[in-house]
């Protein structure tokens, strides 16, 4: 990386309390009190043009952009099941997503341009009894084409999803890279009660 710049440079207090000399190299007195690192003078233009800097800020790596990747705003996503409203002992409820899953972000990192794809990779349904979770690579879908269903005795219970999330990265419009790990995010809990159907007999003549 290349960039112009105008080099400054001030005098500090050496270890032997003398005076690093100043930019126009002269040498400059140190006065009682001052300690080692101490600035003494003023700031001096060294050099200026075009300097190489890839060295003093090279490009985020993996490890730097995963920092990032775990602090990003992403989405929570919502638990849907079928049916809707109050489920039935004896009949499975259905559980799916429709969130998105997912969602790119672009992140400045010291100057760099960083676009981050983040792509939900494992979905944990929690399903509020005893059993406890249901672990998928896929969001489910509704009825007719449901993937996901779970069996429940009667009773009140409350489920929510827990998304795992992968990524890959861009520097600059670089080729894509993985980022070197996963992070999680909690949906909002769902509560629904399931309610269990009894037989009675009736007089059809009434």
């Amino acid at each position: 990386m290349i960039r112009y710049l105008v080099l400054e440079q001030q005098p500090l207090v050496r270890a032997d309390l003398t005076a690093a000399p100043s930019a126009d190299g002269q040498e400059t007195l140190v006065g009682p009190g001052l300690r080692p690192g101490d600035p003494v003078g003023f700031w001096g233009r060294a050099d200026q043009g075009c300097f190489d800097i890839t060295e003093l800020n090279p490009a985020p790596s993996p490890e730097e952009v995963f920092s990032y990747f775990q602090q990003l705003p992403l989405p929570t996503l919502v638990t849907q099941h079928q049916p809707p409203g109050d489920g039935l002992a004896g009949l499975p409820v259905i559980f799916y997503t429709d969130s998105p899953t997912t969602q790119t972000f672009t992140v400045d990192i010291r100057g760099f341009t960083v676009t981050i794809e983040a792509t939900a990779q494992q979905f944990t349904w929690h399903t509020g009894d005893a059993t406890g979770q249901i672990v998928t690579t896929d969001p489910g879908q509704p009825y007719p084409d449901h993937t996901i269903e779970h069996d429940y005795r009667s009773g009140s219970y409350t489920a929510y999803l827990t998304v795992t999330w992968g990524a890959t990265f861009t520097v600059d419009g670089s080729a894509p890279a993985d980022v070197p790990g996963t992070t999680t995010t909690d949906g909002p809990p769902v509560t629904f009660d399931v309610l269990q159907a009894r037989t009675e007999l009736t007089n059809p003549f009434d």
